[in-house]
């Protein structure tokens, strides 16, 4: 038998009643010696004794025989079919040798077979001892009664009936403490597959967690750190010529990099003592704070355009997504895309489906091969959450696009104003490239684009 898988640490089994099971269970060489020595001691004694007081052939063969089943015995364990075909042989042969029937190996072999293979086995070999002890006596009595063969030291009958008796009792004994041995081993069998199962769950649950707390970290600084560069850089170009907008611009990354703070403390949880703990419990943004984050790029010299439509999902997550997409696409925009004068963000909030459009007219994309791509790889995963589908690539006629569709969650809830909403009718009313531009200080050029 292979030995048992080593339980998990933490797994903590109970212990095993009774001292002695304990015992004898810890040394299974000692069991199997003791076994093996209640048949050999009395067997080879005897055989030994009367081999002193009359030697002859036949007590040779049957002190043999006795010691080739007891050394045998030490191996019921491993191979029981064998130990019981070596017993049943010995059982057989001692009819005619010994005249005698010797069933005590036979009785520890089917135990064996029961308790270390199965109870379906341990019956075929009872059924087969059965057969062939009927066979031998009923043999045995008619070479008997034909005067060719001497007659058993007992009466055949009672020794064919006690033989059988005892090898029931052994296959009944044996079934029972086999079951109950192959219970257990299901069960805590079963144990370690759920211990297993439970730590194969808490990685999976740990690597998904860091997945998102790593893709709400990029959103949250790749998004602040572009504002801030590209509003610090115009600002550093103002101090000379209008100290006044220069102040305001670094205002505006002072505040954006507070906002930024909040959300990674947020994010992480990691407020110190004392530290205000509002912004540590303010929810996560939605539709609501897209006006100011519209707002955000405008005055970082991107000429955004946005148009929402239709009633938004009540669902928090589909609003943080939908936040995330418009976040990122402008955020790649704004570092890569310099050129575009106009960037226009379309969403709509149908019944069933959300559709996310934002464009950019640049016409130069240098460096549009070049990045890692997690933040792109992040917003299909979002959208993926909801069944939806992200696609983002060069727009024909020049210009970047990234468009999202997500199927809604839910039934729609009350209509939000989540941005400075625009008709087509009032399309025109948007700020132009100029007026948008007019809105923040002439900025740098930030470096050349990719797609993230």
């Amino acid at each position: 038998m292979t030995a048992p898988e080593p339980a998990p640490a933490d797994l903590e089994l109970p212990r095993p009643p009774g001292a002695v099971r304990r015992f004898f269970a810890a040394h299974p060489l000692l069991v199997d010696a003791l076994v093996a020595g209640v048949y050999l001691v009395p067997a080879l004694g005897e055989g030994t004794v009367h081999m002193v007081q009359h030697p002859s052939g036949q007590g040779a063969v049957e002190l043999l025989l006795a010691a080739v089943v007891g050394t045998a015995l030490f191996a019921r364990r491993v191979y029981p079919r064998a130990v019981f075909a070596i017993a049943l042989a010995v059982l057989v042969l001692s009819v005619f040798v010994g005249r005698n029937v010797d069933f005590l190996p036979t009785v520890f072999a089917l135990y064996a077979l029961a308790v270390y293979r199965s109870a379906r086995s341990a019956w075929i070999a009872y059924a087969i001892t059965a057969v062939a002890t009927v066979v031998v006596l009923v043999v045995t009595e008619i070479v008997v009664a034909a005067h060719v063969f001497g007659p058993l030291s007992t009466e055949a009958i009672p020794s064919g009936f006690a033989a059988l008796s005892f090898c029931t009792v052994a296959v009944l004994v044996g079934t029972n403490v086999g079951n109950r041995r192959r219970y257990l081993d299901a069960l805590i069998d079963r144990a370690r597959q759920l211990a297993r199962e439970r730590d194969q769950q808490a990685e999976i649950a740990t690597a998904a967690e860091r997945s998102r707390v790593a893709r709400e970290m990029h959103d949250i600084v790749s998004h602040s750190l572009t504002v801030m560069i590209t509003l610090a850089d115009g600002s550093a170009g103002l101090v000379a010529t209008a100290p006044d907008r220069s102040a305001e611009t670094m205002r505006l990354v002072a505040e954006t990099g507070r906002s930024a703070l909040g959300d990674m403390r947020r994010l992480l949880g990691v407020l110190r003592a004392g530290d205000d703990e509002s912004a540590a419990h303010a929810p996560q943004p939605g539709l609501g704070e897209l006006g100011e984050l519209v707002e955000r790029f405008r005055a970082a010299g991107l000429p955004v355009r946005i148009t929402v439509s239709g009633a938004p999902p009540a669902d928090v997550g589909q609003q943080l997504t939908v936040f995330r997409v418009v976040q990122e696409a402008l955020t790649n925009t704004l570092r890569h895309g310099p050129l575009a004068t106009v960037v226009t963000v379309t969403i709509e909030f149908g019944d069933d489906r959300i559709h996310i459009v934002v464009e950019d007219d640049a016409t130069v994309h240098t460096g549009s091969v070049q990045g890692s791509g997690s933040g792109l790889l992040g917003l299909r995963e979002r959208v993926a959450l909801y069944g939806g589908t992200l696609e983002a690539g060069p727009r024909r006629g020049g210009g970047w696009r990234v468009a999202a569709d997500i199927p809604t969650v839910g039934p729609g809830g009350t209509a939000v104003s989540p941005a400075p909403q625009s008709s087509p009718s009032s399309s025109s009313a948007a700020p132009t490239p100029h007026s948008a531009a007019s809105a923040a200080p002439s900025l740098t050029a930030p470096p050349p684009r990719s797609h993230e």
